[in-house]
């Protein structure tokens, strides 16, 4: 069976709007992907990656274009969906990198603000300084604050203690062992936070140093899923939970910052019908979009920001309210709340 061109893409998506750029100069395909501007201009970040095809980079802008929709409306920020991939044969170095991104940048400046961007894989603060010589629809740069990992780490701490509360009835972190998958920018953050709250965390990391820079205790990644604690927090690949990794779970709650964590939409029953509390991803994870957009675009201080990020865990308590009362995965209401939302935002454009 042949994999999708990016003619087959093109023609199945269900999105607003694709654009695709071959850079001649670099040899990049440059793909912008505005899955919906229904509650507003579509926000995502951009990542560079190698892919063996320009189709599989159109892919990942699509399929992460579309969860950015979901994770915008969840959050209710009033902003769309989008995503941006610079899909390239090597990382590019250099005056090559420089090119790429300038010329990038001239790209989404043309699109008028319906696309916004920040950082992704990749692709850093001081890559989008150089993005931003030529575009003013970007966040996160090393002069507006940087990267959006400390809100995305913030959001899933309250996430976890909402996620706490409705599995074990409090949402006190002291004496609760939490198991932080990938120790990253945010993952890292995560754990500091928990240790900071009184938990006892399990550090798992293919660097087994940047896990125990952490402050917690360092179990081997290749143990991750079989250790016994309160919460699993994957905050490293997505699909780590799937039909042969759920029944291996020895946790109440599933609560972390990656992206796509369930391999298919199965697997938020599979989690349901073993008793694990799953915050859905798109909700929990949704702090580095709250943090850019009130920081940088509404102005906020630190003090009106942790109210937005202490939001998070309040939709997710709305949610979990939901899936008790009305016996649905936390998953099925999270997707109905968007739906809602994008819903009634359709219904006032059709009828002001």
């Amino acid at each position: 069976m042949r994999s999708p061109s990016l003619e087959d893409l093109l023609r199945g998506w269900d999105g607003e709007r694709a654009v695709v750029r071959h850079d001649a100069e670099s040899g990049a395909w440059i793909f912008v992907c505005i899955h919906s501007t229904a509650l507003g201009p579509a926000g995502g970040g951009t990542r560079m990656r190698v892919y063996e095809t320009p189709a599989e980079g159109l892919a990942d802008a699509m399929r992460l274009s579309a969860a950015m929709t979901m994770k915008m409306a969840a959050a209710g920020v009033g902003r769309g969906g989008g995503k941006a991939v610079l899909a390239v044969a090597r990382l590019p170095e250099g005056a090559v990198r420089r090119g790429l991104l300038l010329r990038y940048g001239e790209l989404v400046q043309s699109l008028g603000g319906s696309f916004r961007t920040a950082g992704d894989l990749n692709v850093g603060p001081r890559d989008l300084d150089i993005v931003a010589e030529r575009c003013r629809w970007v966040y996160g740069t090393s002069s507006r604050g940087g990267d959006s990992g400390r809100g995305a780490a913030r959001g899933v701490f309250h996430g976890i203690r909402a996620s706490l509360e409705h599995a074990l009835g409090s949402p006190d972190l002291a004496g609760r062992t939490v198991l932080v998958q990938g120790c990253g920018a945010v993952g890292g953050e995560l754990a500091r936070l928990l240790v900071a709250a009184g938990a006892t965390v399990l550090a798992a990391d293919l660097d087994e140093e940047r896990a125990a820079a952490t402050g917690g205790e360092v179990v081997p990644a290749a143990d991750a899923l079989r250790v016994e604690c309160d919460v699993y927090a994957p905050c490293a690949a997505g699909g780590t939970l799937n039909a042969d990794s759920i029944p291996r779970l020895r946790c109440r709650v599933v609560a972390g910052s990656a992206n796509n964590q369930l391999a298919e939409p199965g697997d938020a029953d599979r989690l349901h019908d073993r008793g694990i509390v799953y915050a859905p991803d798109f909700v929990i994870n949704a702090g580095g979009a709250v943090q850019l957009i009130g920081v940088e675009e509404e102005g906020w201080d630190e003090g009106r920001l942790e109210r937005g990020l202490a939001g998070i865990g309040d939709t997710l308590r709305e949610l979990f309210a939901i899936s008790r009362r009305e016996g649905v995965t936390p998953a099925s209401a999270a997707e109905r709340l968007v739906a809602r939302r994008l819903a009634e935002a359709a219904a006032a454009r059709l009828y002001p």
